[in-house]
Protein backbone atom coordinates (compact mmCIF):
# COMPACT_ATOMS: atom_id res chain seq x y z
CA UNK A 1 0.00 0.00 0.00
CA UNK A 2 1.01 3.31 -0.78
CA UNK A 3 1.11 4.74 2.95
CA UNK A 4 4.07 3.01 4.02
CA UNK A 5 5.99 5.37 1.43
CA UNK A 6 6.87 8.83 2.43
CA UNK A 7 5.88 11.86 1.43
CA UNK A 8 8.49 13.54 -1.23
CA UNK A 9 8.21 15.96 -4.63
CA UNK A 10 5.61 14.23 -6.71
CA UNK A 11 4.65 11.65 -4.24
CA UNK A 12 1.90 12.20 -1.79
CA UNK A 13 0.63 8.62 0.18
CA UNK A 14 -2.82 8.41 1.75
CA UNK A 15 -2.28 8.91 5.83
CA UNK A 16 -2.08 6.02 7.53
CA UNK A 17 -4.59 4.50 9.86
CA UNK A 18 -7.23 6.17 7.82
CA UNK A 19 -9.75 4.51 5.81
CA UNK A 20 -8.55 4.09 2.12
CA UNK A 21 -9.51 1.94 -0.48
CA UNK A 22 -13.43 2.71 -2.16
CA UNK A 23 -15.63 -0.66 -1.07
CA UNK A 24 -14.46 1.02 2.70
CA UNK A 25 -17.21 4.07 1.07
CA UNK A 26 -20.03 1.73 0.14
CA UNK A 27 -23.28 2.85 0.79
CA UNK A 28 -23.83 5.52 2.88
CA UNK A 29 -20.37 5.65 3.92
CA UNK A 30 -19.42 9.03 3.30
CA UNK A 31 -15.88 10.29 4.51
CA UNK A 32 -15.98 12.37 7.81
CA UNK A 33 -12.76 14.50 8.07
CA UNK A 34 -9.97 15.46 5.76
CA UNK A 35 -7.81 12.24 6.16
CA UNK A 36 -10.47 10.47 4.80
CA UNK A 37 -11.60 12.64 1.66
CA UNK A 38 -7.77 13.17 0.77
CA UNK A 39 -7.56 9.34 1.00
CA UNK A 40 -10.85 8.35 -0.93
CA UNK A 41 -9.88 10.23 -3.58
CA UNK A 42 -6.21 9.52 -3.45
CA UNK A 43 -7.75 5.94 -3.93
CA UNK A 44 -10.21 6.92 -6.72
CA UNK A 45 -7.14 8.36 -8.55
CA UNK A 46 -5.02 5.44 -8.32
CA UNK A 47 -7.71 3.14 -9.58
CA UNK A 48 -8.09 4.78 -12.70
CA UNK A 49 -3.85 5.42 -12.85
CA UNK A 50 -4.02 1.39 -13.15
CA UNK A 51 -6.81 0.95 -15.44
CA UNK A 52 -4.94 3.23 -18.00
CA UNK A 53 -1.55 1.71 -17.60
CA UNK A 54 -3.21 -2.07 -18.24
CA UNK A 55 -4.56 -0.54 -21.27
CA UNK A 56 -1.41 0.55 -22.47
CA UNK A 57 0.83 -2.51 -21.13
CA UNK A 58 -1.80 -4.23 -23.39
CA UNK A 59 -1.28 -2.31 -26.37
CA UNK A 60 2.52 -2.05 -25.49
CA UNK A 61 4.14 -5.06 -24.88
CA UNK A 62 7.44 -2.91 -24.29
CA UNK A 63 5.86 -1.37 -20.90
CA UNK A 64 5.49 -4.63 -19.64
CA UNK A 65 8.78 -5.95 -19.30
CA UNK A 66 11.51 -5.29 -16.93
CA UNK A 67 12.63 -1.50 -17.61
CA UNK A 68 16.53 -1.64 -19.10
CA UNK A 69 15.54 1.87 -20.12
CA UNK A 70 17.03 4.98 -18.12
CA UNK A 71 14.31 6.24 -16.00
CA UNK A 72 14.47 9.96 -17.98
CA UNK A 73 13.64 6.99 -21.10
CA UNK A 74 11.04 5.66 -19.10
CA UNK A 75 9.14 8.18 -18.96
CA UNK A 76 9.47 9.45 -22.22
CA UNK A 77 8.59 5.94 -23.44
CA UNK A 78 5.26 6.03 -21.35
CA UNK A 79 4.41 9.13 -23.10
CA UNK A 80 5.79 8.27 -26.37
CA UNK A 81 3.07 5.21 -25.78
CA UNK A 82 0.04 7.83 -24.67
CA UNK A 83 0.58 9.34 -27.59
CA UNK A 84 0.61 6.90 -29.96
CA UNK A 85 -2.42 5.78 -28.24
CA UNK A 86 -4.18 8.68 -28.69
CA UNK A 87 -2.97 8.05 -32.90
CA UNK A 88 -4.51 4.94 -32.97
CA UNK A 89 -7.87 6.02 -31.45
CA UNK A 90 -8.47 8.77 -33.76
CA UNK A 91 -6.55 7.61 -36.94
CA UNK A 92 -6.37 4.12 -36.73
CA UNK A 93 -3.31 2.00 -37.05
CA UNK A 94 -0.46 3.42 -39.46
CA UNK A 95 1.56 1.90 -41.80
CA UNK A 96 4.85 4.60 -40.36
CA UNK A 97 5.15 3.17 -36.87
CA UNK A 98 6.64 -0.34 -37.07
CA UNK A 99 5.15 -3.29 -35.26
CA UNK A 100 6.28 -2.98 -32.00
CA UNK A 101 7.32 -7.24 -31.73
CA UNK A 102 10.01 -5.36 -33.65
CA UNK A 103 11.25 -2.98 -31.59
CA UNK A 104 14.46 -3.92 -29.86
CA UNK A 105 15.33 -2.32 -25.86
CA UNK A 106 17.99 0.13 -25.44
CA UNK A 107 21.71 -2.06 -24.27
CA UNK A 108 21.48 0.81 -21.13
CA UNK A 109 21.00 -0.85 -17.85
CA UNK A 110 21.67 1.85 -15.78
CA UNK A 111 18.70 2.38 -13.32
CA UNK A 112 17.21 5.78 -12.07
CA UNK A 113 19.56 8.23 -10.44
CA UNK A 114 19.08 9.22 -7.05
CA UNK A 115 19.17 12.75 -6.18
CA UNK A 116 19.28 14.64 -2.95
CA UNK A 117 17.33 13.56 0.26
CA UNK A 118 14.22 15.93 0.60
CA UNK A 119 12.28 17.70 3.40
CA UNK A 120 9.61 15.06 4.38
CA UNK A 121 8.13 17.08 6.97
CA UNK A 122 7.46 19.87 3.97
CA UNK A 123 5.85 17.44 1.99
CA UNK A 124 3.74 15.81 4.77
CA UNK A 125 2.65 19.72 5.54
CA UNK A 126 1.57 19.91 1.97
CA UNK A 127 -0.34 16.64 1.55
CA UNK A 128 -2.01 18.59 4.78
CA UNK A 129 -2.39 21.83 2.73
CA UNK A 130 -4.16 19.78 0.22
CA UNK A 131 -6.62 17.80 2.18
CA UNK A 132 -7.52 20.64 3.87
CA UNK A 133 -8.15 22.57 0.84
CA UNK A 134 -10.23 19.64 -0.65
CA UNK A 135 -12.35 19.35 2.54
CA UNK A 136 -13.52 22.68 2.72
CA UNK A 137 -14.18 22.30 -1.23
CA UNK A 138 -15.76 19.05 -0.86
CA UNK A 139 -18.01 19.81 -4.54
CA UNK A 140 -14.93 19.80 -6.21
CA UNK A 141 -13.66 16.45 -8.51
CA UNK A 142 -10.38 13.80 -7.23
CA UNK A 143 -8.88 15.59 -10.35
CA UNK A 144 -7.63 18.45 -8.13
CA UNK A 145 -5.24 15.82 -6.33
CA UNK A 146 -3.19 15.60 -9.44
CA UNK A 147 -3.02 19.53 -10.15
CA UNK A 148 -1.88 20.04 -6.22
CA UNK A 149 0.84 17.28 -6.93
CA UNK A 150 2.38 18.56 -10.16
CA UNK A 151 2.30 22.23 -8.76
Amino acid sequence: MDASYACHPRFLPPYRSTRYHLKEYGGRNYPTNKKELFNLRHSSLRVTVERAFRALKNRFRILDNKPYHPFKTQVKLVLACCILHNWIICHGQDEVFPDEATWEPNSSSTGPGHGNETDNVAWINRRDEIANQMWNNRGTSCLELVVFCVQ
